[in-house]
């Protein structure tokens, strides 16, 4: 039996051909580069586990590449979300292709309550919009109950975005988010995207990063707590962690966490700053 084309799955027309029917222009507004290379898509798809089958959610689904990708490679539900009404259409002719397997929402994926809408264990899979990317990252990373209702993020971000994320301790890109990432999940960067593979090209390299939330944190603390000592901590990264902490109490504070007052935000371990969080709570 011979096997589908590989690049147009189910009869749909190529991705550059929709976009021109549809006169899909990308919105740079919204944040939009379209990915147009289907193996790319498909292989964002298996990393993300749609050969597995599952529900998966995507935010900016755009024209549709990766929606396509993930329903082609085994998904077995996908729930899109897209601000831009111009999208609607074509989205609306990869869900009649694949009945009852796609909805779409229009909405701003920010202000929605997607544990409302979201089955527990769904997969994140999305090609970000670069303006909300690390904004929707922190709301799935601080959701108030844990383990979260989902149950992988592979999702794609300036490669410079990734490099914080994954960041340890030491080194010049660890900050709030490699925190808040290292405290609930185990991060990384799977590879790079070309700026080649995208209409319009961003100015950027892109990387997929995949995070796993964690059973549990890596070390009791309270999240908002946390949150306010790595804000006040990196806020002034250059200074010793005395001066950067004093609203917060500094060297009493430190003292109490069992933690050097000439340190610097980036020399503390992920462990370090939940003791803060700790000591400010108590």
């Amino acid at each position: 039996m011979p096997g589908r084309p590989m690049h147009v799955p189910d009869n749909l027309p190529p991705l550059r051909d929709v976009i021109a029917a549809h006169d899909l222009a990308a919105k740079k507004s919204l944040g939009q580069n379209f990915l147009l290379d289907l193996n790319l898509t498909r292989k964002i798809a298996r990393a993300a586990g749609a050969t597995e089958g599952g529900v998966f959610y995507e935010v900016g689904p755009g024209p549709g590449g990766l929606t396509r990708a993930l329903l082609s490679e085994g998904a077995e539900r996908v729930i899109a979300v897209e601000r831009d009404q111009r999208c609607l259409p074509a989205l609306a002719e990869i869900a009649a292709a694949y009945p009852g397997k796609l909805d779409v929402i229009n909405a701003d994926a920010l202000a929605l309550d997607e544990r409302a809408i979201l089955p527990a264990g769904t997969r994140i899979a999305s090609n970000l919009p670069y303006n909300v990317g690390t904004g929707l990252l922190i709301k799935w990373l601080a959701c108030e109950t844990w383990p979260p209702f989902w149950s992988s993020l592979t999702l794609m971000f300036q490669r410079e975005v990734a490099e914080r994320i994954v960041a340890r301790p030491g080194t010049e890109h660890y900050g709030r988010l490699s925190v808040l990432a290292a405290w609930r999940t185990r991060a990384k960067i799977l590879f790079d995207v070309n700026r080649s593979a995208f209409v319009p090209p961003p100015s950027v390299t892109s990387s997929i990063v995949q995070l796993t939330p964690l059973a549990e944190p890596v070390a009791p603390a309270n999240l908002k707590k946390l949150e306010t000592v790595t804000a006040a901590a990196f806020g002034q990264r250059r200074k010793m962690l005395r001066q950067s902490l004093k609203p917060l109490g500094g060297e009493a504070l430190l003292e109490k966490a069992g933690i050097d007052p000439t340190a610097r935000p980036e020399d503390l371990s992920v462990e370090q700053f939940a003791a803060l969080a700790r000591a400010l709570a108590s």
